[in-house]
C-alpha cells in the first residue's frame, strides 16, 4: 500500500500518473488505475473524488465511515439534541451552515460537514462506501475488528488519519476507546493522536474511558496528557461526572485522585466525600454557594430525554442522593437523607432506589429501604422508550440482580406491578431481557410451591 501525502492534490497525482505511463510504456488510464489501487481505491475516479473533497473542505472535513444512512440520521438528531443542550461545538455547526435547530436543519449540517451539498448526496456516498476505498472508513473497520497490525499498517500508509475526523468530529482515537481494547489506543497515541481533542459534543477519549468503565485506558490517556477539566454535553460534564453518572467507581476514584472537577454536591455525593458534603450541605438542609453549580450536564447521550436542571435546593439535594446511591455511598446516603433529601424523588430518570438497583448496589438498596424508601414507587428510568412507569423490581429483573430481587420482595415489592410502557410485570421483564435465573426466582417468590425449575 502506497503512502498518500497528508495534503494530496489532483495535480500531483496526475503528474505521477503521466510519469508512470511514460516509464512503464503503458496507457495513461492503466497508470491511473495502478496508482488508485496502490492507495487502496478501486478506481481512478474514486481516488479523484476523495482527493478533491479533502482539498475543498480542508482539515475540518468529516469522513463518513458507516454504510447505513440511518446512522447519520441518528447522529443528526444527536447533534440537534446537543445543540439544544447548549454544547458550543454543536451550536457552532448549525451557525456555520446557517441552519435552524430542526431535524431537517441537522441533516443539512451533517451532509455539508461531510463535504456534500445535500442529504441526498450524502446518502448516495454512504451507499457506495464499502467499495469506495475511503481511507478513514477502512481504518474504522480495522478498529471495529480490533485488528492491531492492520490499523498500524493503515496509519503508516495514511499518516494523516490520526488527525482526521469522522461524523460529528469523532476521530479514530475516540472510536478506539469505544471498543474497550487499549491496544488500539496505544497504536494511535504512538503515531501522534491527540488525547485532548473533543468531538462535536465536547466528548474526549477520557470521557469515553469514564463512560465505558475502563481504568487502564484512563491511565493511558492521562499519562498522554488527556485533560480532566473539559466539559461535554453541558457545563460541568467532565470525565469525572460521566463516571459518577454511571456509578463507575474505579474510574471515578482514579480521576478524582488527580482533580475533582467540578466540586459540587452531586460530585461530593458520588465520591462519598463526607467532608465536602458537610461543607456544601448544612445540617439544617440549606445549601452553601457552589453546591448546585456546573450542573448543566444531565445526560450522556441523546437517548435520554431533554431536561433542564434548575437552582431549586430540593432538586439539588435529591439529585445528589441518587448519585450517592448509584455509587454505593452508604454514609453519604444517610447524611443526605438526614439533611432533607427526599428518598423517593425522581429528579431525572430514576429515584435513588431505582439507580441503586440498576447498578447492582446492594448496600445502597438496603440502606434506602431501611431509611424508608418506597419499594413500590412508580417512576422513570433511562430513555423514554424504556423506563416509563417502572418500579425498582422491574430493573432488578432486567439486570438479573438476584440478591436485590430477594431484598426488594422481602421489603414488600409488588411482583404483579406493570410498567407504563409495555404493561409488563417484573417477570415479563426478566423474560424479555433474557434473564432466566431472575425469571425463575420471581416465579418461585410468586408461587413457591409450583415454581418451575430454572
Amino acid at each position: 500500500m502506497g503512502t498518500l501525502p497528508a495534503n494530496p492534490s489532483l495535480e500531483q497525482l496526475r503528474k505521477r500518473a503521466k510519469e508512470l505511463a511514460r516509464a512503464e510504456a503503458v496507457k495513461l488510464s492503466e497508470a491511473q488505475f495502478r496508482i488508485a489501487r496502490e492507495h487502496g481505491f478501486p478506481s481512478w475516479p474514486k481516488l479523484q473524488a476523495y482527493v478533491r473533497r479533502v482539498a475543498e473542505n480542508g482539515p475540518n472535513l468529516q469522513h463518513a465511515y458507516h454504510s447505513d444512512i440511518g446512522y447519520y440520521a441518528g447522529r443528526a438528531l444527536g447533534l440537534l439534541a446537543s445543540a439544544e443542550d447548549g454544547t458550543p461545538g454543536a451550536r457552532v455547526a448549525f451557525e456555520r451552515h446557517r441552519q435552524a435547530l430542526t431535524r431537517d436543519g441537522a441533516r443539512v449540517v451533517v451532509a455539508r460537514e461531510h463535504g456534500f451539498g445535500s442529504w441526498r448526496a450524502l446518502r448516495e456516498h454512504v451507499a457506495s462506501l464499502p467499495e469506495s476505498g475511503e481511507p478513514f472508513a477502512r481504518a474504522y473497520r480495522l478498529v471495529e475488528a480490533r485488528d492491531i497490525d492492520g490499523l498500524a499498517a493503515m496509519l503508516d500508509a495514511f499518516p494523516q488519519l490520526v488527525h482526521a475526523r469522522g461524523t460529528n468530529l469523532n476521530d479514530l482515537l475516540g472510536m478506539a476507546g469505544a471498543t474497550c481494547d487499549e491496544r488500539l489506543t496505544r497504536v494511535l497515541l504512538d503515531r501522534g493522536a491527540d488525547p485532548s481533542r473533543a468531538n462535536a459534543h465536547g466528548w474526549t477519549p477520557l470521557h469515553q474511558a469514564a463512560y465505558s468503565k475502563l481504568p487502564l485506558l484512563a491511565d493511558m490517556l492521562l499519562d498522554a496528557g488527556a485533560p480532566l477539566d473539559v466539559s461535554a454535553r453541558g457545563d460541568g460534564g467532565t470525565p469525572l461526572i460521566v463516571a459518577l453518572f454511571w456509578g463507575n467507581r474505579v474510574v471515578a476514584e482514579k480521576l478524582a485522585a488527580r482533580e475533582r472537577s467540578p466540586r459540587n454536591l452531586r460530585v461530593a455525593a458520588g465520591l462519598g466525600d463526607l467532608t465536602l458534603l458537610d461543607e456544601l450541605l448544612r445540617p439544617n438542609g440549606t445549601l452553601a454557594p457552589g453546591a448546585g453549580a456546573h450542573r448543566e450536564f444531565y445526560r450522556p447521550h441523546s437517548g435520554f430525554p431533554f431536561w433542564r436542571p434548575t437552582d431549586d435546593p430540593a432538586e439539588i439535594r435529591d439529585e445528589a442522593l441518587s448519585w450517592a446511591a448509584r455509587n454505593n455511598r452508604v454514609e453519604a446516603i444517610r447524611l443526605l437523607a438526614a439533611r432533607g433529601a427526599d428518598l423517593d424523588a425522581d429528579v431525572y430518570r430514576g429515584t435513588a432506589l431505582t439507580w441503586a438497583v440498576a447498578r447492582g448496589r446492594h448496600a445502597a438498596v438496603r440502606t434506602l429501604l431501611e431509611l424508608g424508601a418506597d419499594v413500590n414507587r412508580v417512576g422513570t428510568f433511562g430513555g423514554p422508550e424504556h423506563g416509563v412507569g417502572i418500579t425498582a423490581l422491574h430493573l432488578a429483573a432486567q439486570h438479573g440482580r438476584l440478591d436485590v430481587i430477594t431484598t426488594l420482595t422481602e421489603a414488600g415489592a409488588d411482583l404483579t406491578a406493570r410498567d407504563g410502557r409495555w404493561n409488563s410485570t417484573p417477570e415479563g421483564w426478566a423474560e424479555a431481557c433474557d434473564q432466566p435465573e431472575a425469571r425463575a426466582l420471581l416465579q418461585q417468590l410468586a408461587d413457591p410451591e409450583h415454581a418451575p425449575e430454572p
